[in-house]
């Protein structure tokens, strides 16, 4: 193994150089294009890849713009390492590019650096090693360039239409030891449409409401947009400096042509941990309520939401606070919010322990629901996964974590994010984050430190060998 650490010791200004080029690209899905399903950027970073992996000796294949796949090694069995080049929007308020992928105090910084495209070159470079070392391997090895994972995962249903699931394998899109459950994953919408007839006298009119930009991401933005009738705009301001003086949140006001726009910023984070961050939806209506004399429709919205959702993280007030001992406590985030002149539309983000049933969390919160005029509606219901501590697969990569990083106590986990290993049989994730990390995953300034990437790169060539042997 020492041979492994070597190669990769002599990879490393390639590898650090590598990584910044993808990282350049900017592959937030985008208009379908032909051959391009979700659209340019995305399909600029997948053939950066299939390039790199070309020129490192492995075999490649791109499925029609829909994923792709480097390959080495012979055997009738296969090790997969699934693992995705699009990402979610840079969003605002970053102290380097986004799309930079400059180095400052020893880390590389922009979108994607840890999500996901650091850990796949790391990858790439892990099979370079074992390929140029020539230690005896007797299976195949196939790395899989995911293209839609942060938006549908249309990817890897078609990709498996086309070519044999891996025989096992890990994604590295997590955390570290070995992630062997993750949570349910539902995508729900609130959707109600405004009477015509509301006949109440209004002061201020409420115009719009948007915030949010991916369901899966607390979000760290939201306005709304007031017509003032008979209240004057010094009236709001005051409410306003009142409400912030009370909660801390930071809202802003500003006068727009004849109206006035209110601002909500919270913080991002991931959509599995909302409790990490500050949603700036939440906020937002939670002043609203504060505005009695608004049109009927909208203040009923408001009330209900805050009744019902408010700023908690675990749907406890929507009857879904379940939780279990093997993957802890349900998590709720609401996503995005658009409020018109017609109607309401929101999207809710879901994380439901390993031993719930979906359908149960949806019927909970419809009771809670019902008689408020808001339509549920189910987008998406990914099933929890569950590999057993006991596996084969999940004993191997903690053996191979505990000898590289010397933690011997260390515990298999389980989380609430959701991976690609939750669409192959026999795939847990692993990696690329180490407890204690910082957590800029879907954040502002996300980096991966270059210690870190050569430090999971020696981890992924030592899990592919063993899993090859």
């Amino acid at each position: 193994m020492d041979e492994l650490k070597q190669l990769i010791d002599n990879y490393r200004d390639d590898l650090i150089k590598k990584t910044q080029e993808i990282i350049q690209i900017k592959s937030v899905e985008e208009t379908k294009k032909p051959g391009m399903p979700f659209g340019e950027g995305v399909h600029k970073a997948l053939e950066y890849a299939l390039s790199l992996a070309e020129e490192m000796g492995f075999t490649t294949k791109n499925l029609e713009g829909y994923a792709g796949y480097g390959e080495m090694g012979e055997g009738k069995e296969t090790i997969g390492v699934l693992g995705h080049l699009d990402v979610v929007p840079e969003g605002d308020d970053w102290t380097y590019p986004p799309y930079g992928g400059e180095i400052h105090d020893g880390k590389i910084y922009g979108r994607g650096t840890i999500d996901n495209k650091g850990p796949m070159i790391a990858v790439l470079f892990a099979m370079k090693a074992l390929k140029e070392s020539n230690i005896p391997i007797h299976k195949k090895i196939r790395i899989i360039f995911g293209t839609n994972e942060e938006s549908g995962m249309q990817d890897i249903p078609y990709y498996l239409s086309k070519e044999k699931a891996p025989d096992l394998g890990f994604t590295p899109d997590a955390d570290f030891p070995v992630i062997h459950g993750e949570k349910g994953i539902q995508i729900l919408s609130l959707n109600k449409k405004w009477r015509k007839n509301c006949d109440c006298t209004n002061s201020i009119k409420i115009k719009s409401i948007r915030g949010g930009t991916r369901v899966n991401v607390v979000p760290d933005f939201c306005e709304a947009i007031l017509e003032l009738n008979k209240v004057s705009t010094q009236s709001i301001k005051d409410q306003l400096d009142s409400f912030i003086k009370k909660t801390g949140f930071a809202l802003s006001l500003e006068e727009k042509n004849d109206d006035i726009l209110i601002k909500s910023t919270g913080k991002s984070a991931h959509g599995s941990t909302p409790e990490k961050g500050q949603n700036a939806i939440s906020q937002l209506l939670s002043f609203l309520a504060v505005l009695e004399d608004c049109q009927c429709d909208i203040l009923e919205l408001i009330h209900i939401y805050n009744r019902k959702i408010g700023m908690e993280y675990y749907g406890e007030s929507i009857g879904c606070g379940f939780e279990d001992d093997v993957s802890g406590k349900l998590t709720f985030n609401v996503g995005t919010i658009d409020v018109n002149e017609d109607g309401v539309t929101m999207k809710i983000n879901i994380r439901y322990p390993i031993t719930i049933e979906g359908e149960k969390v949806v019927t909970a919160i419809e009771e809670k629901l019902r008689g408020t005029g808001l339509q549920l509606r189910v987008e998406e219901d990914a099933k929890p996964l569950y590999v057993p501590k006991e596996h084969m697969l999940v004993q191997k990569l903690m053996e191979v974590y505990k000898e590289e990083t010397g933690d011997k106590h260390a515990e298999a986990i389980t989380i609430g994010g959701g991976t690609y290993a939750r669409t192959l049989a026999n795939t847990v994730a692993f990696g690329p984050m180490f407890p204690g990390d910082e957590d800029v995953v879907h954040q502002k300034d996300e980096y991966i430190s270059i210690d870190n990437l050569l430090k999971i790169t020696y981890i992924y060539a030592k899990a592919l060998y063993e899993l090859s042997r």
